[in-house]
């Protein structure tokens, strides 16, 4: 059973009680702890649920877009700002140090290798192994020149000078503003997969737990309240 059910059920049993036997005390610890623990049950209801002719009910569902705003401008200003990517990228660069080789491996350098073949058939060499079958002739380069290329890449990439000028490349502002604008789009895109119905579940599964205790809490100074009030009541006028 809930925490705002049973505080509700205690509250009617008080004053069902108090009005059975006639006690005052109870009756009114009753009445005022039901009136708080009600009050306060349907202020957390109208959070999540349109009321009709309760103005202001369902705001959190009616304030959708402004939730989805809220979340990327939290997003953006706190984790995905200027200095926290700055961060991430220096971190990067000491720790991983952008490990290129596997992207480099993967690379097909063929059009390089087409792109040379073509410079030295267009240069002064090419009438030259025009006489030994041209292009053809250096097809057994091709797998050396392959090989080769890469294992140079690979290791220019991984020198300090590299990712210094890497790092230097990055730290300029309008790679940083690229980079927030390319995680701003994603934000986005995300957020426009919410609907009205998620975003009023995931805010009452986060919060539900704490704002039952509202509903304790008000049953509670409810019957204090009701119980001091019953001295005045008794008071003669």
């Amino acid at each position: 059973m809930n925490k705002s059910l049973l505080t509700n059920l205690t509250a009617l049993i008080f004053l069902i009680l108090g009005y059975a036997v006639e006690n005052t005390y109870l009756l009114m610890i009753g009445l005022f702890a039901l009136s708080g623990a009600l009050t306060n049950w349907l202020a957390v209801y109208m959070l999540f649920e349109k009321v009709p002719g309760l103005v202001g009910s369902g705001v959190i569902p009616n304030r959708f877009e402004a939730f989805k705003t809220a979340i990327k401008t939290l997003m953006m200003e706190q984790f995905f700002n200027q200095e926290n990517i700055d961060k991430f990228v220096a971190n990067s660069v000491q720790t991983a140090k952008f490990e290129l080789k596997p992207v480099i491996e993967k690379v097909d350098l063929t059009p390089s290798y087409e792109r040379l073949v073509e410079v030295i058939m267009n240069s002064s060499f090419g009438s030259m192994l025009g006489m030994f079958g041209g292009a053809d002739a250096l097809t057994p380069l091709k797998e050396p020149f392959l090989t080769n290329m890469k294992s140079s890449l690979i290791e220019m990439t991984q020198t300090d000078e590299f990712h210094q000028m890497l790092q230097d490349e990055l730290d300029q502002p309008d790679v940083m503003a690229d980079i927030q604008s390319k995680v701003a789009d994603i934000i986005d895109s995300r957020l426009e997969e919410l609907t009205p119905q998620l975003v009023k579940e995931m805010v009452q599964k986060m919060i539900k737990e704490h704002l039952g205790w509202l509903v304790v809490w008000g049953g509670v100074f409810g019957g204090l309240i009701g119980f001091v009030s019953t001295f005045f009541f008794m008071l003669p006028l």
